[in-house]
């Protein structure tokens, strides 16, 4: 057996240079074919298998792309403010400060501190949720057999624990996520519908507006009612931007939305970072 040597096993492994599978990181992303931005601009290409992850840590007014390829990906997503873990994603606040429960273009994801980690400035999918943060392991073991992170059907939590232990991160650093291509409706009386994907090709814009670190788990919805574990591939793409700027429509489309950018200023100017 060619590899049963530890000469063979490294020929065999200097012999994958340059192959690539299906969903792995492009290393430089700038060799992404057909980028979205300009030249030299894109940071991070990668497609993410079903049930993966995947993390990264972002500079300000870097843009994020994630697109389900296929229409059964699910990307559930947390935002931390890098360098300081406990300013974090707070879909509670994120929900209620906006007074709307269902995350599209203009939503700012928000932490407890009232201000802007990022801005979600283009969805053509327009079924996400803010509403169930993603599956656990007793959820996915009593569903699907396993949920622990090396088998065939990993629970959303388990990979973030592993995405955030690379970060410095501890499993009390995990709060509850925003899910982005498969929706949920709230009823009259309060409870959940799962309302599924919005097909193959639909995709999210995030313009990071602090520096941070992105946790993201590709797995499927905890509401999803299918028996079958069903997850599949996820692109993400980031390239430098710029953060949002003074008399962006975005920025002041509501008055909660101005107060949080104004936060935020406030917040990285008294840091010596320029607004």
């Amino acid at each position: 057996m060619a590899t049963a040597t530890t000469h063979g096993a490294r020929d065999h492994a200097r012999a994958q240079e340059g192959t690539r599978a299906e969903a792995m990181p492009v290393v430089p992303a700038t060799d992404w074919p057909g980028p979205p931005c300009a030249a030299g601009h894109l940071v991070w290409a990668e497609t993410v298998a079903g049930g993966n992850y995947t993390h990264r840590v972002l500079a300000r007014g870097t843009e994020l792309r994630l697109t389900d390829l296929r229409g059964d990906a699910c990307a559930h997503v947390l935002l931390y403010a890098d360098g300081r873990p406990w300013e974090r994603l707070n879909t509670a606040d994120t929900v209620k400060v906006q007074w709307n429960a269902y995350p599209g273009k203009g939503t700012l994801l928000l932490s407890a501190q009232g201000r802007v980690l990022a801005s979600l400035t283009e969805d053509t999918g327009g079924r996400h949720d803010a509403l169930c943060g993603t599956s656990a392991l007793v959820r996915n073991t009593a569903r699907y057999g396993d949920g622990a992170p090396g088998s065939a059907t990993p629970a959303g939590r388990e990979l973030f624990g592993l995405a955030a232990l690379k970060n410095g991160l501890e499993p009390r650093d995990l709060p509850p996520s925003i899910s982005f291509f498969q929706g949920v409706e709230v009823g009259e009386d309060g409870s959940l519908a799962f309302t599924g994907s919005a097909g193959p090709g639909a995709s999210v814009t995030l313009r990071a507006e602090q520096d941070l670190i992105v946790l993201i788990a590709n797995v499927p919805h905890p509401l999803d009612p299918r028996p079958t574990y069903t997850s599949t591939p996820l692109e993400v793409l980031a390239w430098r931007a710029a953060p949002t700027a003074p008399g962006d429509a975005l920025r002041d489309a509501t008055p909660e939305g101005r107060r949080a950018f104004l936060n935020t200023e406030e917040f990285l100017t008294a840091k010596g970072q320029p607004s």
